[in-house]
């Protein structure tokens, strides 16, 4: 079974940071794909920012400029750095990961953390 492991969220006040990790463990051959997602209250599930083949990052346009994605391809861990956080970035975000489990005929598999709650708030 392949997991992701969520960590870092918690309360803010606006203009802070906050480091969100995510590390997937498991029977994992190669992870092809891993990033953030997120969603509020009434909202669609929404795109933060992902990496890709581990070769480009794409960000959401709420990201650009604040939140930073890295990732260590070694450790299959994903970190994403939140800076001048504000209050519409309070949600729930979700790890996201494309997985080709090992022993897999090159099949991908997507997996999702739990969420880890950010709240922005004076």
């Amino acid at each position: 079974q392949v997991q992701l492991d969520e960590s870092g969220g918690g309360v803010v006040q606006p203009g802070g940071s906050l480091r969100l990790s995510c590390a997937a463990s498991g029977s994992i051959f190669t992870v092809k794909a891993m990033g953030w997602y997120r969603q509020s209250p009434g909202n669609s599930r929404e795109l933060v920012a992902i990496t890709v083949n581990g070769e480009s990052t794409r960000y959401s346009s709420f990201a650009k400029g604040r939140f930073t994605l890295s990732r260590d391809t070694f450790l299959r861990t994903v970190h994403l750095q939140m800076d001048n956080l504000k209050p519409e970035d309070t949600a729930v975000y979700y790890c996201n990961a494309e997985v080709i489990p090992r022993g897999a005929d090159l099949e991908s598999t997507e997996y999702w953390g739990q969420g880890t709650q950010v709240t922005v708030s004076a």
